[in-house]
């Protein structure tokens, strides 16, 4: 006679709530544990401890205003410096009274010139950034799916799907459908656009910047061979200083950034030099 199926239920469960200690049977009634039980911790939850990741830095968005204020600043250190030994290297005099108003001279100049070729240059660009622009807003108005399409394929282009490229397309149209197509298609920030006005202040203060140290350190000294050398060493040092900040600025390598620049200052006030020399000789000056 089998086992009722109410009894195999019962043996079943006690059987269930027997444990094993050191391999031997107990018949302590303890509460059965569940098969796959979840660890306790008393850490946060995951979810909690993932912090966001650092970003690391990128240089690449400083170049414009790097670029203008080491080329205005270098511009006028050097432009000075090779003007007054120049000068120095004809005249000879004392009192240095020549080099002095001749940097002066070439530090006015050269800080108008650069002031002014900024902002042509700079304002040339606005112009053609303000033409492109408005020409793709008349596009946006007269075909906005061959506009939309357009865009689709660029993001297509840069590896995503056709499916997803359109619903991004889509979405950013939505948004501001010009800035889209000037950041993508043309290259165009509307929120950065060209500032004439600052480049063309920014390069003169940077070119006067460096123009200045050669002439302060020339201005007070009247034996020539010291005002010589203390034109050279304060252009050195200025030199190696740009370029050690440029490269501080840009990420790159200090040291070569710094020698770099200095080996082209050298040259440039060597050959202005040398060549003033050999004009004072030929023509007995």
């Amino acid at each position: 006679m089998g086992v009722p199926i109410a009894d195999q239920a019962t043996e079943l469960s006690a059987s269930r709530r027997i444990t094993y200690l050191h391999g031997r049977p107990s018949n302590y009634d303890v509460e059965e544990r569940p098969m796959f039980a979840t660890p306790t911790s008393s850490k946060a939850p995951l979810e909690d401890e993932i912090t966001a990741p650092k970003k690391s830095p990128h240089y690449s968005h400083r170049a414009p205003w790097l670029r203008a204020l080491v080329l205005g600043g270098n511009d006028g250190l050097v432009s000075i410096t090779s003007l007054m030994l120049g000068v120095d290297a004809v005249v000879m005099a004392e009192s240095g009274r020549a080099s002095v108003i001749s940097g002066v001279a070439g530090l006015v100049a050269g800080a108008c010139s650069m002031a002014i070729g900024e902002f042509v240059s700079v304002f040339s660009q606005r112009d053609s950034e303000l033409a492109d622009l408005n020409i793709e807003r008349k596009e946006l108005l007269l075909a906005p799916d061959v506009e939309l399409e357009e865009l689709t394929q660029i993001y297509v282009s840069r590896g995503l799907s056709y499916y997803l490229a359109k619903q991004v397309a889509e979405e950013l149209s939505r948004v501001d459908a010009l800035k889209a197509h000037a950041r993508d298609e043309l290259g165009i920030d509307l929120d950065e656009l060209s500032n004439p006005g600052q480049a063309a202040l920014a390069s003169a203060i940077a070119f006067a910047s460096g123009g200045a140290v050669p002439l302060l350190a020339g201005s007070f000294i009247s034996s020539y061979p010291y005002r010589l050398a203390s034109i050279v060493a304060s252009a050195s040092l200025a030199l190696a200083c740009f370029g050690a900040i440029g490269a501080r600025l840009g990420g790159a390598n200090i040291f070569k950034a710094a020698f770099r620049v200095l080996s082209g200052g050298w040259l440039a006030m060597l050959i202005t030099y040398g060549i003033l020399r050999l004009i004072k000789c030929f023509f007995n000056m």
